[in-house]
């Protein structure tokens, strides 16, 4: 392979699944674009595909295995690994060690690893993040359709004629699958409907925008199907012939739903907007139901699922060009490891851990001992029983708990006091690494190879295209090594082709067209022809070679009798209500720019641009109860933790509630962490947590001290922030920016920021009688650092100042007017950054609308490319061209 030849493979991120295009640059960087030919994205990436190539350096990656603090060789540290995991099951059985896994592992990796853990090892205490977002879909399509399968695919967003998209912000986290919706919206002019208590930036494309109240996502569906069996919109014969369950779920829908005045008060909708809705849905048989994590994350997420799925069997809508429920996933290979049984209630290939016969298949397969017949513990359960001190031994492969699990603090100290815990990560820091007694350093996006399964089903694979760096291996490997240690059989792989062959091979073992998941086609697979692969989707078998789009049109569902079931479902309250002590609910969620822990995302300044900081939203009129102001630090506290937040008012948050994002964690700030806040309660179908609906409450915080800082190399927290009460880190072009607040101001602030350069920085400063501090310091005629601190700084120019970084030496005049924080020229200045793809500030923009009398997103795109690649900065820059001008959130 030229390194100057472009590498086909699949993005990182969400679960789209967008085909990129990559051409190395033979150093090490390398150019990311988008892929024409791949039918998930046709060439479109989104602001983070885009910054891949930003993503590729080596700074805190780990290069070496780690043991104690030490760096040491493969041999000894996989021996500890090997010995430690074997002395647990040997003293207390094989449920005392637990992996937890992660949505980035490759299929192949999620293989080996379940392989290993229920085939060999003998638990099923084997589960993934993916617990945390998706689960609840799982647990829908088990019960209704016998089997995790998704019916559609994405051709179905351009042949609806109307789209539901429920508790999803699929502009800013799914924005390629948004634009094509917003596509097909303009060339066949479906209508699109948003169900969710905020206003997102995906509602600016919506006909019609419900904001339920939170939770009550179950009552609106009941009502929906009581209103398509009074209009008589049942599909009968597909009901007679492939459904069971009608008479006693559209039962206890009427009991919970009878008319829309009882709808209408348990979701706090108004009449005249349920029943434009529901007629909408009767009218429309070519309708797609869209639903992400504000369905699933709750503790009714499974039913939430079901009563989708039940308005949509109903009315046979499924399977079919158009029609259909449709649940997105987040990750890049939530689906993949969805089948390969990653989940600790599952077997890989779809076969069942509930059903005698497919164990014994899957044990007879795998030719180690038998399958536990119990499942194994659930994400959050597996938490409680290392803080039980049941688990004795832990591996974390990819993911990084201490952040992303609900009562995050809580299970911070169940790691710290594990007895032994072994973290397979590609960077040495994240806040679950700090806690490891031995890191493994794996390979990441670009050094691996092997393939992933996105939301319609669809395996791409993910293709090598640069060195590995150090002595990072594959988690395939890793794994292969552990189990040999410890002397299993039938480990001894070579090469990622082989696992997917085996893979492939009990995909279709003993299938005979009973299990929808089946890739046996690919079972002899060449090692050209596995490197070559095309992305199709799957069932891959004799039936159906070249992949198969949809299923159920025509019933075939994998229950015991091949018939769908609908479930008789009544609405649950969130299992946590407000009270007088703590009567907010605060929801959680993603941000336009940034991933999961920011792991990838932190490293791109580009990235960082839109959004600084963990922004607490919150609806003005509550702010103006409570006597908040926007920009104002709070305390949230909950039941579980609390944090230090600024607020940011968004009239689209509705009242009652809050929203914080769930990114930040203690390697970019000290406070707007979401984890530690969020209540640990469970689905209990599905284990997944209620991360939608924490009763919190506030409390005004002093901080009158403020502080600007970049700095061209990154500050040490530990030292210069002990004693501030609110920092954020975040990486700018050239430097890091650095937002910090405090009650009481550094004592000496020239002497705090000083110890961070040499002696022999050129130093200018200025300090007025207030206690305001201004410094910068060069270093051979380059900025090196600079510091504004006092009370008031709004009236900085921010993104002039880290501009300066990246200038070889500062002229004369831009040095002299250094510590006004302002530019002396006039235009210079872009402002806050608004569309990420291109850089493109809020001032360039006001400037430009104002001076070339721009009045739509796109003549602004056609004179500055803002909005132009993804989109998902669209509805900012339309609010930007509202006579007001004043509808667009600050962001920092």
């Amino acid at each position: 392979m030229s390194e100057f030849l472009p590498v086909r493979t699949t993005c990182p991120y969400c679960g789209v699944g967008c085909g990129v295009l990559v051409t190395p640059d033979g150093r090490g960087g390398a150019t990311v674009a988008g892929d024409p030919e791949h039918p998930a994205n046709f060439g479109r990436l989104c602001s983070k595909g885009s910054a891949l190539g930003e993503t590729l350096d080596l700074e805190q990656r780990l290069l070496s295995p780690v043991v104690n603090g030490q760096a040491r060789g493969w041999d000894d540290a996989l021996g500890l690994v090997a010995d430690k995991f074997r002395s647990a099951i040997e003293s207390h059985g094989p449920d005392s060690v637990a992996f937890y896994l992660s949505g980035q592992l490759l299929t192949e990796d999620y293989y080996v690893a379940n392989k290993l853990m229920k085939g060999f090892i003998g638990s099923n205490n084997i589960d993934t993040n993916s617990r945390l977002c998706m689960s609840s879909s799982v647990t829908g399509h088990v019960r209704a359709f016998g089997s995790d399968t998704v019916p559609g695919c994405y051709e179905d967003l351009e042949q609806a004629r109307l789209i539901v998209l429920v508790g999803s912000n699929t502009a800013w986290c799914h924005p390629v699958l948004y634009q094509r919706i917003l596509a097909a919206k303009a060339e066949n002019g479906c209508r699109i409907v948003v169900i969710d208590p905020r206003r997102t930036a995906t509602c600016d494309g919506a006909d019609l925008h419900l904001p339920l109240k939170p939770g009550s996502d179950v009552m609106l569906f009941n009502g929906l199907l009581v209103w398509l069996a009074d209009h008589h919109k049942l599909a009968e014969s597909y009901l007679a012939d492939h459904v069971s369950g009608l008479g006693e779920s559209l039962a206890a829908a009427r009991a919970d739903a009878p008319d829309l005045a009882r709808v209408s008060a348990v979701c706090g909708l108004s009449e005249t907007d349920l029943q434009q809705f529901y007629s909408w849905f009767c009218q429309t048989e070519q309708t797609v139901t869209v639903y992400s994590q504000g369905v699933n994350q709750s503790s009714s997420g499974s039913d939430k699922v079901n009563a989708i799925l039940n308005c949509h069997l109903a009315t046979g809508r499924i399977g079919r060009p158009g029609m259909g429920p449709f649940s997105v996933t987040g990750q890049p290979n939530a689906m993949g490891g969805r089948e390969v049984g990653g989940l600790a209630n599952m077997l890989a290939c779809h076969l069942s851990l509930e059903a005698p016969d497919d164990r014994a298949l899957a044990a007879e397969f795998w030719g180690g001992g038998p399958i536990a017949p119990e499942p194994g513990l659930k994400a959050v359960a597996l938490f409680e029983a290392i803080e039980r001190g049941e688990i004795k031994a832990l591996w974390v492969m990819g993911t990084n708990p201490v952040v992303s699990l609900p009562d995050a603090e809580r299970f911070r100290r169940a790691l710290a006091a594990c007895e032994f815990l072994v973290v397979s990560d590609c960077t040495a820091r994240t806040d679950t690494a700090e806690l490891a007694e031995v890191l493994l350093p794996a390979r990441t996006w670009g050094e691996k190879e092997g393939t992933v399964t996105n939301s319609e089903r669809r395996i791409s694979r993910q293709r090598t295209f640069l060195p590995p760096p150090g002595q990072a291996r594959p988690d395939w490997w890793i794994l292969a090594q552990v189990a040999q240690s410890m002397g299993y059989a039938g480990f001894e792989y070579t090469h990622p082709v082989e696992i997917f062959r085996e893979y492939a091979r009990l995909s279709g073992y003993q299938n005979g067209g009973r299990r929808g998941f089946d890739i046996g086609a690919l079972q002899e697979i060449a090692t050209a022809a596995y490197d070559d692969l095309s992305p199709q989707q799957w069932p891959i078998n004799q039936a159906n070679p070249t992949g198969q789009a949809r299923f159920f049109a025509e019933g075939g569902y994998y229950t015991r009798d091949g018939r769908a079931n609908m479930l008789a479902l009544r609405y649950r309250p969130p299992a946590t209500a407000v009270d007088e002590v703590y009567p907010l609910v605060l929801n959680t969620g993603r941000v336009r720019d940034h991933w999961h822990t920011m792991t990838r995302t932190g490293k791109t300044a580009r990235l960082s641009s839109h959004r600084i900081e963990p922004l607490l939203e919150m609806n003005p009129t509550d702010a103006a109860k409570a006597g908040f102001a926007d920009g104002q630090f709070v305390r949230v506290e909950s039941r579980q933790g609390e944090t230090i937040a600024r607020l940011m008012l968004d009239s689209g948050t509705p009242p009652g509630s809050l929203y914080l994002p769930m990114h930040w964690n203690r390697q970019f700030a000290s406070g707007g962490l979401a984890g530690p806040l969020v209540n640990p309660v469970v689905d209990p179908h599905s284990g997944q947590p209620e991360f939608k609906h924490t009763p919190v409450r506030l409390k005004p915080v002093e901080l009158p001290w403020r502080a600007f800082i970049g700095s061209r190399q990154p500050l040490h927290h530990s030292a210069l922030f002990s004693n501030i009460d609110y920092w954020v880190a975040t990486r700018a072009d050239g430097c890091w920016r650095y937002e910090l607040a405090a009650a009481v101001a550094p004592s000496d602030p020239a002497a705090w920021i000083g110890q961070q350069l040499p002696p022999t920085t050129d130093w200018i400063d200025y300090q007025d009688g207030r206690h305001a501090y201004r410094a910068a310091g060069l270093i051979d005629g380059q900025l090196a650092i600079c510091l504004f601190s006092g009370g008031e700084l709004d009236g900085l120019s921010r993104e002039w100042l880290l501009s300066r970084f990246v200038e070889p030496a500062l002229n004369a005049r831009t040095r002299a007017g250094l510590l006004a924080g302002l530019p002396a020229e006039p235009g210079v200045d872009p402002g806050r950054i608004v569309c990420a793809c291109f850089q493109v500030g809020i001032n360039t923009l006001t400037q430009a609308i104002t001076e070339q009398r721009l009045t739509t997103p796109e003549q602004i795109g056609q004179a500055l490319k803002a909005g132009t690649n993804c989109g998902s900065c669209v509805p900012e820059i339309t609010a930007l061209l509202a006579p007001s001008g004043g509808a667009v959130p600050a962001a920092g």
